[in-house]
């Protein structure tokens, strides 16, 4: 008789066997996939912390231009960069902020016209790498930020206190001049944010009171002060602190070699993304236990059979049966049980992964650092989702288990004699 068929038989008249070995299985491929799951759940939501939170690297130099900032832009480790070029600048149409503080000497400011340079301009690329904003000292109150795609817009961002002065509202115009007042630019109000910075208690020319700091795109700054260039810095999110080294290649490359300073902040990816790391390696771990451990119980529990079948065994080794076909019919019977089992854990790992994912991820969030997060950053916990491919890896190791389960024990196998067993039997 065919193996295969024999062991068919064999599973239907050892129905409370079979039935304990489904459970045994449904077990170890539920834990499997839920440690699967486990894992792809991780390492999305450590792709979604790498782009969102990411690491900000500071550069400073002397020679770094909006355009050399956008050439470390374009390398592929960086997910998002904002060159930052400040300018003074004068005001038309609007009244700037004046310090209520007398003025050194005994005059008080306000008493006379404003000051030519009475704003400063922060030409940026994205205001939300801004340390202010992505730290909450600064936030926007209506509207929004400056975002790339406002590099050929002219648009502002202004302060709350300024924009209650002279009554602005999102949509509404101002005009900025250049220091020497030959150019104006007019601008259109995208944002109003507010500045936890008090006003200062000493008396502050107008241009440096945190009230009259206006956020326009790097190429607004440049209509109005031609001559300036230098950046004073350029801030560039990377995803792992260990791409920062290949960044500081291409930076030395392109402003020398000690002509800059680099900083890297990686506080926040510590503090958000390595706890998500933990779990990851956690669950790789739960796998390779799972796998060893179901490894091992069957391996015994197959050798228990084996034992328990002896006068099987002798009586076809009499018949003249081959003794890896005896063997092949243990892998069999164990591996007709992984395939069902694997369609039950699919039902039940998506359930179980789910709460083990909620209880693991939302606890690495809770206890990791109580500082500021940026807006976007990922949900506490994501969604466990069952893929083909896990599927596909529990079956793989499922399987696998039952062949080691059963050869290993089997080498028992090949070590009989019918006439011995037949003997002892009698």
């Amino acid at each position: 008789m065919n193996f295969v068929k024999r062991a068919g038989l064999s599973l239907r008249a050892r129905k409370v066997r079979t039935a304990v070995l489904l459970g045994i299985f449904v077990v170890i491929c539920t834990l499997l996939l839920g440690g699967f799951l486990l894992q792809g759940a991780t390492a999305r939501q450590e792709a979604d912390a790498q782009r969102t939170i990411g690491v900000d690297v500071t550069l400073k130099g002397k020679d770094l231009t909006p355009a050399l900032a956008d050439r470390l832009g374009s390398s592929p480790q960086v997910h998002r960069y904002n060159p930052r070029l400040p300018i003074e600048a004068g005001a038309r149409g609007i009244e700037p902020l004046e310090s209520d503080v007398p003025r050194p000497g005994g005059n008080r400011a306000g008493a006379k016209t404003p000051r030519p340079l009475s704003l400063t301009l922060n030409g940026v690329r994205d205001s939300g790498l801004l340390l202010p904003f992505s730290y909450g000292s600064n936030k926007i109150t209506a509207g929004r930020g400056i975002t790339p795609g406002d590099a050929d817009r002219r648009v502002a961002v202004v302060e709350q206190r300024l924009a209650e002065k002279n009554g602005l509202k999102v949509g509404d115009s101002l005009r900025a001049k250049s220091a020497d007042g030959k150019r104006t630019v007019p601008l259109t109000v995208v944002g109003i944010y507010r500045d936890s910075t008090p006003d200062p208690t000493r008396w502050t020319p107008p241009h440096l009171l945190p009230g009259n700091t206006l956020y326009v795109p790097v190429r607004t700054v440049q209509q109005l002060g031609p001559d300036v260039e230098d950046l004073a810095e350029a801030v560039f999110r990377i995803g792992a602190p260990e791409q920062a080294e290949q960044l500081h290649t291409e930076a030395r490359r392109l402003l020398g070699t000690e002509s800059f300073d680099f900083h890297v902040n990686d506080k926040a990816y510590k503090d958000q993304v390595r706890p998500i790391q933990r779990v990851g390696t956690f669950a790789r771990l739960i796998v390779q236990l799972i796998a060893l451990a179901g490894a091992l119980i069957l391996g015994l529990i197959v050798m228990l059979q084996i034992r328990e079948r002896r006068d099987e065994l002798g009586m076809l080794l009499s018949l003249g049966e081959k003794k890896w076909k005896l063997i092949g019919q243990h892998t069999v019977e164990v591996a007709a049980v992984a395939l069902p089992a694997v369609a039950v854990a699919a039902l039940a790992g998506q359930i179980a992964a789910q709460q083990a994912g909620d209880a693991l991820l939302g606890h690495q969030e809770s206890t990791s650092s109580p500082g500021p997060r940026s807006p976007d950053t990922p949900a506490d916990s994501p969604e466990m989702r069952v893929q083909p491919s896990d599927l596909g890896k529990v079956a793989g190791i499922g399987l696998g288990i039952s062949l080691v389960s059963t050869v290993v024990p089997g080498i028992g196998i090949l070590r009989l004699h019918p006439r011995s067993i037949l003997t002892d039997s009698e």
